[in-house]
């Protein structure tokens, strides 16, 4: 049944190339976006994570605390080295949040004065992600690294002192900073509010030994799919803690951020069903012509005896054939093209700078599942059967002396 399917598909063999060709392009396209995709969002939640940490463990109820001091974490030292213990191999660093009155020579503006460890991850993302001009700020030297459009704001350049003061604080409450740098945010609000300063600096400003929160980075996560490491680590944190303090993933930390990664799947799920609708119609154009060709030769082949169900079943296969076909190359192009994306690709400059202020990296890395692989597969045997339903529903009804008298 087969063998004579595959000699009946090629009997119209320019029409049968096309169609064949059509799938296959789609095959390869949207093998190629699920790559792009998987690229796209693995790049994402790494470019999140190296911003936010993996885990974040800080005061429980922080969100509704409006008191500066209750926010903080006091036993810094202790509860750090709790969390090494638990996660021994992950990174664990300190930040401290302090609002803030941040003055030039003759304007200023309240802030957020993040205070980051010197050699921590975050200050070295800091640096390599954002910092436009000068330098990080320099422990124990009173630096501060500010947002372009802030600094624009208080009419000072690098070089120039802020004065930072936060009243009703535990530390200082007020002090002078060089400004060291300039950062450029993707998020202009976020840039205008935004002065980096070493931990200590802020700490001796607003709340000696003590943070907001404690960030953690687990090693080796690099895609969506290691999820579930992350999960375990805050299960084992959490147990490990004492009253009083709650462990968030970074999903939960970031929680619109997450949910644009989480509806790329939906989205290339309706993608793939709309391109696969598409040739699907050529699909059903090939079939239907092929059919009326061959009228007279399947009311022969009723007439001699043959069941109804399978002449209908002798169309369905050669649409499978067909598209099968087509599929097959496809996958084989997509499969050629996603290896050579794996080695890493970039968009086009402009294009490349103008996504990456929206968290994707200018270099990715194609990544296809293999439960999207086979989804490909799927959606190609379904828009086969789906289009042979029609053509064949006609075969089933015809009348033998009606079709064998056929003139096509």
């Amino acid at each position: 049944m087969w063998s004579l399917a595959w000699k009946n598909v090629w009997r119209g063999g320019g029409r049968s190339l096309v169609t064949a060709g059509a799938v296959a392009a789609v095959v390869t396209l949207i093998l190629l976006m699920y790559g792009f995709a998987g690229g796209a969002t693995n790049g994402m939640f790494q470019n999140l994570t190296r911003s936010t940490g993996h885990l974040v463990v800080r005061v429980k109820g922080y969100d509704r605390i409006e008191e500066f001091d209750q926010r903080l974490l006091y036993d810094l030292e202790d509860l750090k080295a709790s969390v090494q213990r638990t996660l021994p191999d992950a990174d664990v660093e300190a930040v401290l949040e302090v609002p803030a009155l941040l003055a030039g020579t003759s304007r200023s503006r309240g802030v957020v004065l993040m205070g980051l460890e010197p050699d921590g991850h975050l200050m070295q993302e800091m640096v390599d992600r954002y910092l436009a001009e000068g330098q990080r700020p320099q422990p124990g030297r009173w630096q501060a690294a500010l947002g372009q459009a802030l600094a624009r704001a208080l009419r000072v350049k690098i070089g120039d002192e802020a004065y930072a003061f936060a009243p009703g604080t535990d530390g200082l409450g007020a002090g002078a900073f060089e400004v060291s740098g300039l950062i450029d945010l993707p998020e202009s609000n976020l840039e205008a509010r935004t002065a980096v300063l070493d931990l200590a600096d802020a700490q001796a400003l607003a709340a000696p030994d003590a943070a907001s929160r404690i960030v953690v980075f687990l090693p080796d996560l690099k895609t969506l799919s290691q999820e579930k490491r992350i999960d375990e680590a805050k299960a084992q944190l959490t147990a490990a803690l004492p009253e009083g303090y709650e462990v968030l993933t970074w999903r939960e930390a970031q929680p619109a951020l997450a949910a644009i990664l989480d509806l790329m799947t939906p989205m290339l799920l309706i993608y793939a069903a709309l391109f696969f609708g598409l040739a699907g119609l050529l699909v059903v154009n090939t079939v239907y012509l092929s059919l009326v060709e061959r009228i007279r030769e399947f009311g022969i082949i009723i007439a001699l005896g043959a069941d109804r169900w399978k002449v209908m079943r002798m169309v369905t296969l050669e649409s499978l054939v067909l598209v099968l076909s087509g599929a097959l190359v496809g996958g084989v192009l997509g499969g050629a093209l996603l290896y050579r994306g794996a080695q890493g690709f970039s968009l086009p400059g402009p294009l490349a700078q103008q996504y990456a202020e929206f968290g994707l990296p200018v270099v990715m890395y194609a990544s296809v599942t293999p439960t999207q692989v086979v989804s490909v597969f799927v959606f190609a045997v379904l828009t086969a059967i789906a289009s042979a339903l029609w053509p064949a529903w006609l075969t089933g009804r015809l009348e033998p002396v009606e079709a064998i008298r056929h003139v096509a």
